[in-house]
């Protein structure tokens, strides 16, 4: 089943970590569409929801969090056309914002960091996000000597012939100015400018251009600066990247400087104190975007003072300073044909609309997520009705369709007068359609609620999960078996010939040798030949020694992704160490239990998911099976060397009175420190504030090093 379809709510861990891949690749694809060759081939508002629906799956399971992640890239690789300029600081990105309550989040997620109360004591600026092309122009001693886009964010491009060509950017600055300086903003093309060149285009029998951003992206790269000189390009200053000394201590301090440099800023830049002062700002923007002379797609917003913003910091590629609250994605209207179940590989049944095609943000849509049985009935997660009463989604029925956060839109609501009367309520299946075992929704034994999702009880014998759990096996973050994708998967799953059979993951590894003495001869197999099957036999048996984290990550344990094997294999080194602390912790107490909990990322829940896999005999047997095949490899331990707490593990405990609790394990994390949520054998350090109790306690019971809030500080160097 295509992960795509399944909302964020719904995913399981296993195929949290198929989507996130799926999106990677995606996103990649278009970065490199957008950034690299200004030729898009889907609109802001799709990239937009390709993004919020990596940033959802990655807040529901941070432990899935990819090293390719889009949340730690910006923009795409540098083309080759234009010489490389590394940026002396990274040019980041940043988070988005979709909702009134997303930016009400925001500015509360500022004052809770900094450990104050939200009382409108700290200013923000609100300006247009400008949809141009990022540029950072750099003057030493007053003199412009470089301009280079944005590129991955760490290095661009250099285009400084072609800069020099806009008349609105200075080549020199006043006297006076610090000796070095880079000013960072948008290019942009004005509409105006932008129809006046179609206008001439058509006229000389040339094609045309499709919109303002990707002229003024692609007149920028051009290798003959005249015809840059030709478009009329613009500029907006908003932003600085390395400066010799700064000239202001807030945000819009050094916009104002700009402007008495000579840089163009926005006039619609406003400071502003309360949420709803910054709400109001942006809906008098949203009124004005038809009649501004230039493309934007939503309000940017940022504290304002400079020493806050250094307080606040980063995450891995936005500042926690800055926001951008993006303009509405589309709604359009359409009628649902069918409606269809897919399973995925835990089992989760989730219901998909098939929908009348319908152009929505520029995308011809058929399909929309359901999500659940619930989500039809009207009812959300939390048993409140999400549409009126008599809402709920038939066969037949013209609905509301969004593309938002979801790659696959959503159905928001039912136009009731257009119901046919032959319409009836859907019956949501109680058996499996692919295997036909029994569908239940289970009841959490602690609060007594039934889960939201439906699942099937067939386990193994469900094609569906049997087949996605060997694609979640042979995945690149798994196994990375080249040659073994989801095609060959389904074939060798099908196959009635035992020789050819693959119907758990150590079936994989025994394929070369049932091979060997059978006479149907995968050679001879429309779709494979001689030359790919031992380019296939050869990817199997360099997996035969596996990376530690790849081997437990491939076991398709739920709720345990990527990131968390990882913590896993570096907690206990060996697979054997791992699966005997499993063993031992079946009571679910103990020391085993509770050092599974401390690890910083693994609460209750995961931590009862991996016991209670290993208490299932059959997966002890296929595991058993799978390491007569494959060897894991013992895990790598972290460097400890250049900080004097990397590679430890250290608890905050008490009211913290220097730090907040965020900041404390952002500054712990940021020197290399694992940051754990209860005290155990294992933590190194803990350290306590005024009111420390139990955690304190167990800590010197345990001979584990104690220290105040001072003593912190010391040892980290302030």
């Amino acid at each position: 089943m295509s992960t795509e379809s399944v909302a964020v709510e719904d995913l399981t861990l296993e195929d949290a970590a198929a989507e996130l891949e799926r999106l990677a690749k995606e996103i990649a694809r278009n970065d490199a569409l957008y950034h690299g060759k200004d030729q898009p081939e889907i609109s802001d508002a799709d990239y937009d929801a390709l993004k919020r629906r990596n940033d959802a799956i990655e807040a529901r399971f941070p432990e899935l969090i990819r090293e390719d992640s889009p949340s730690r890239r910006v923009g795409a690789e540098p083309s080759n056309t234009f010489a490389p300029v590394v940026h002396s600081r990274p040019m980041l990105s940043l988070d988005n914002t979709f909702s009134q309550e997303d930016v009400r989040d925001f500015v509360a997620s500022v004052y809770r960091f900094l450990g104050r109360l939200p009382d409108n004591s700290i200013a923000f600026t609100a300006e247009p996000k400008i949809d141009g092309l990022s540029m950072s122009i750099r003057y030493e001693n007053g003199r412009l000597v470089t301009g280079a886009t944005r590129g991955d964010g760490t290095t661009g491009e250099n285009v400084t012939a072609n800069i020099r060509t806009i008349k609105e950017i200075p080549n020199e600055l006043p006297k006076g100015v610090p000796s070095v300086v880079e000013v960072r903003g948008e290019v942009y093309m004005a509409k105006s400018d932008f129809m006046a060149l179609n206008a001439q285009m058509e006229a000389e029998g040339k094609q045309t251009y499709v919109n303002p951003r990707n002229t003024a992206a692609g007149s920028l790269r051009q290798l003959d600066a005249k015809v840059t000189a030709s478009r009329k390009l613009r500029f907006f200053a908003y932003a600085w990247g390395e400066m010799s000394e700064m000239p202001a201590d807030t945000q819009m301090g050094m916009v104002e400087t700009f402007k008495s440099w000579g840089f163009p800023v926005n006039p619609l830049m406003k400071r502003l104190s309360s949420v709803d002062d910054i709400l109001a700002h942006y809906a008098e923007i949203g009124l004005e975007r038809p009649d501004l002379d230039y493309d934007i797609d939503g309000v940017v917003y940022k504290v304002d003072s400079l020493e806050l913003q250094q307080r606040l910091g980063f995450r891995s590629r936005s500042p926690r300073w800055a926001t951008a609250h993006k303009f509405p994605a589309e709604q359009a209207f359409t009628i649902v044909e069918n409606i269809d179940i897919q399973v995925g590989r835990t089992g989760a049944l989730t219901p998909v609309a098939r929908l009348t095609p319908i152009t929505v943000g520029g995308v011809v849509v058929t399909n929309a997520t359901l999500h659940n049985e619930d989500y039809i009935r009207g009812i959300g997660n939390n048993g409140e009705r999400i549409r009126e009463e008599e809402h709920d989604i038939r066969i037949g029925d013209t609905v509301i369709v969004q593309r938002a956060g979801d790659v696959i839109p959503q159905v928001l609501d039912v136009v009731m007068e257009k119901r046919p009367a032959e319409a009836k309520a859907y019956e949501f299946p109680k058996v499996c359609p692919v295997c036909g075992s029994h569908a239940v929704r289970e009841r959490h034994e602690k609060t007594g609620k039934l889960d939201s999702v439906t699942r099937c009880t067939g386990g193994f014998i469900c094609r569906a999960q049997a087949t996605e759990h060997l694609k979640h096996f042979v995945s690149r973050n798994a196994f990375d078996i080249e040659g073994l994708g989801s095609k060959q998967v389904d074939f060798f799953f099908e196959s009635e010939d035992p020789s050819l059979q693959i119907r758990t993951a150590p079936d994989i590894f025994t394929l070369e040798r049932r091979q060997q003495t059978s006479l149907t001869k995968l050679e001879n197999i429309d779709g494979f030949g001689k030359v790919s099957v031992g380019k296939l036999y050869a990817a199997i048996n360099e997996r035969r020694s596996i990376a530690l984290h790849r081997f437990i990550y491939a076991l398709g344990i739920r709720h345990v992704g990527e990131t968390t094997a990882k913590l896993l294999a570096r907690t206990y080194n060996s697979y054997e160490a791992f699966a005997a602390a499993m063993k031992e912790a079946e009571t679910l107490s103990g020391d085993a239990w509770n050092d599974l909990n401390a690890i910083e990322g693994i609460g209750e829940v995961m931590a009862r998911a991996i016991v209670e896999f290993y208490k299932e005999p059959r997966n002890v047997e296929v595991i058993g099976r799978l390491l007569d095949e494959v060897k894991p490899q013992e895990a790598e331990q972290p460097v400890t060397t250049g900080s004097p707490v990397a590679g430890k593990t250290v608890v905050f405990t008490g009211s913290l009175e220097k730090f907040t609790r965020e900041e404390a394990k952002a500054r712990a994390e940021s020197l290399g420190a694992k940051v754990a949520g209860s005290v155990s054998k294992k933590t190194d350090i803990l350290i306590a504030g005024p009111g420390a109790g139990s955690k304190l306690d167990k800590a010197r019971e345990l001979g584990v090093q104690t220290m105040d809030e001072d003593e912190w500080l010391a040892l980290i160097g302030g």
